[in-house]
């Protein structure tokens, strides 16, 4: 059994030195491996497709894992969380968005930071199967579990536990963070990954005006001519508005853990709110980590965050 002493608090590798290499580090170098996926494919309300990935081991607690932008079940810093569940005892759910599991999706509508209906689609179809499920989720993951959390009225009774780590809990002030010129691959990065998937998708969908594709230079921009019209927001300030999980945080009645790197180069300063008396949310602010990093290294390959997520849902 794997555990971390809810005392232990992270301390960066001195090699990663700064908030970006603490970042990167992880993305390009670390491998992880992981039991192979059992892929299962269900369909939404609205007739689209999800791509679920499992592994299953006979458990009756599930862990839901929810990836970042542009991320998907893939990406390392989701099959090092699904590892250390799988390890504990835990079937895991890392489940794909709308057109990030390999294959586009079908409707005009993608996902979004606050598009939530998915995520209950996904928790309700795995609460036929299990007793106990908590929900993990990552940067703009982290988000939607947390707004999904504080938005509905009658949680499902399956759910246990929550952990959000690098959360954007303010989306426009966090947009206006990775438009910075210190973000700047991160951003680039960002933006041709969404833009090549509305090229991609204006090929088998109308609705879809990609003349001035070429002319959008920011995120901020992608979400006014995009994500905000696609999805029924006025522009983009109302997107981020709306769709910001910090205006849900007070409604949360599940126990939840929430991990901001002080030094996160994503998140400004209204993502660090003060809830130190909120009842059911622990918010912790280590210093170091950078976004969806917290590596560390002579762990069995472990990083830091999957320690304090399994503790915190086996607290």
């Amino acid at each position: 059994m794997t555990s971390l002493s809810k005392s232990e608090s992270y301390s960066a590798p001195a090699i990663l030195f700064n908030k970006h290499f603490e970042t990167i580090f992880p993305s390009l170098f670390r491998k992880v491996k992981l039991t192979s996926y059992q892929r299962e494919r269900i369909i939404t309300p609205d007739n689209d497709f999800l791509d679920l990935d499992w592994l299953k081991q006979g458990s009756k607690d599930l862990v839901i894992i929810s990836h970042g932008l542009e991320g998907n079940s893939e990406r390392s810093y989701v099959k090092g969380m699904a590892n250390i569940f799988f390890e504990n005892g835990f079937d895991v759910l890392a489940w794909n968005y709308r057109g990030c599991s390999g294959e586009m999706n079908n409707q005009l509508r993608f996902y979004h930071s606050g598009a939530t209906d998915d995520l209950e689609t996904v928790l309700n179809h795995a609460s036929k199967m299990y007793d106990q499920i908590s929900l993990v989720g990552f940067s703009l993951g982290g988000n939607l579990t947390l707004k999904y959390l504080g938005e509905q009225k009658n949680l499902n009774p399956s759910l246990k536990k929550a952990v959000a780590f690098s959360v954007p809990l303010d989306l426009y002030h966090s947009c206006l963070q990775i438009l910075k010129p210190s973000n700047w691959i991160y951003h680039q990065r960002f933006l041709r990954s969404l833009k090549a998937k509305v090229l991609q998708k204006s090929k088998f969908r109308e609705g879809i005006a990609v003349s001035k594709l070429n002319r959008i230079k920011t995120l901020l921009e992608f979400d006014d001519h995009f994500t905000a019209p696609i999805h029924g927001f006025e522009n983009a300030i109302d997107y981020y508005i709306k769709s910001s999980s910090l205006s849900f945080l007070e409604h949360i009645k599940l126990p939840t853990l929430i991990v901001n790197a002080k030094n996160d180069p994503f998140l400004s300063q209204e993502c660090f709110p003060e809830l130190a008396h909120h009842p059911f949310i622990k918010f912790e602010k280590p210093e170091r980590g950078g976004h969806v990093g917290f590596a560390q290294f002579n762990q069995n390959g472990l990083y830091w965050s999957e320690l304090r997520a399994l503790a915190f849902i086996q607290s």
